[in-house]
């Protein structure tokens, strides 16, 4: 949920917080459906090599501030880092223009 604007991001967001977990993410998936995200944290940076869809990512600050976002990105692509993120949310391609969420925004659980 972006606490800012009130716009539902996911309803259904997968932790990926062991080693393994985070070193598989999202490859080799076959879509990310909407509604569905995948919280990898901790993470600073994301590729999408051995995927077959674009997503989004926002990325986020410990208090979960958005830091950066990264819109479409296409398989086999690698996301800019940013230092300041201590967690990346993963959702399906044009989430992020669909619920106007911007950096500076804050997300929370519901």
């Amino acid at each position: 949920m972006n606490l800012t604007n009130g716009a539902e991001l996911a309803s259904q967001v997968t932790a990926a917080d062991t080693f393994f977990k985070r070193l598989k993410g999202l490859m080799f998936s076959k879509s990310l459906p909407a509604g569905h995200g995948l919280l990898i944290q901790p993470c600073q940076s994301i590729h999408t090599y051995f995927m077959n869809y674009s997503i989004d990512v926002i990325y986020l600050s410990k208090e979960f501030e958005i830091v950066g976002l990264d819109e479409t990105v296409k398989p086999a692509k690698v996301g800019k880092f940013h230092r300041k993120a201590q967690s990346v949310l993963e959702l399906p391609a044009g989430t992020i223009r669909e619920t106007g969420t911007k950096i500076g925004n804050y997300l929370t659980t519901k």
